[in-house]
């Protein structure tokens, strides 16, 4: 689907881009490595003022004057892969715009993505936002997202006292690291007994 938008996408482009006074560079995954790295040098290098690419610009292109991207489908990301999307523009002294673009149809979670993304600049806030929204998955499994079931705790609204326990815990594991002590059995047993529900070797 990426690749036929991308297409379509390409054709759109230089019908309102015409050459010669624009050229346009085009940036995909299935294209070989050489003739992808020529295409972003030529991009680079101001020989082509417009590339139409599919996510796998997100990392590793470093335009300083590159000043405006447009995001199309923009509900289909999520706030992380938006955020370093948006992070290719920007990086010079040019006033820059990141320009979101949805389908008709939009979920309330995708809206409250594209919210976060229209607010904020700030890699921590959105970050904090996309564990909020998507779930931190499974801290002994190889879930990536979903809920994470903490009898007590929210892992985004209970940080500080979260933090607090993690400096006992480590203190703990200074003082007494293979809980000897006897204040430390019901501890020991306990997770003795956790040994066989355990799931890290499932994780690589």
């Amino acid at each position: 689907m990426d690749y036929e938008n991308l297409m379509k996408g390409y054709e759109e482009v230089k019908a309102f881009f015409p050459e010669p006074k624009y050229y346009i560079s085009m940036v995909h995954g299935r294209q070989p490595v050489e003739m992808r790295e020529n295409n972003m040098q030529r991009f680079v290098a101001g020989e082509s003022q417009i590339m139409v690419a599919t996510t796998v610009i997100e990392v590793g292109v470093n335009v300083p004057n590159a000043s405006v991207m447009v995001i199309e489908s923009t509900e289909r990301f999520g706030l992380s892969q938006l955020h370093q999307l948006r992070g290719r523009v920007g990086r010079g002294a040019d006033q820059s715009y990141c320009i979101l673009m949805t389908g008709n149809k939009v979920g309330n979670d995708s809206r409250e993505r594209i919210k976060v993304m229209v607010q904020t600049n700030n890699g921590f806030i959105i970050s904090e936002k996309d564990m909020e929204l998507r779930g931190p998955g499974d801290l002994e499994g190889t879930r990536q997202s979903g809920i994470l079931d903490l009898r007590l705790a929210d892992i985004v609204q209970d940080k500080a006292m979260l933090a607090a326990a993690r400096e006992c815990a480590e203190k703990l594991l200074e003082e007494d690291p293979d809980l000897l002590a006897p204040e430390n059995k019901g501890l020991s047993d306990f997770l003795t007994s956790q040994k066989t529900k355990s799931q890290w070797s499932k994780i690589s």
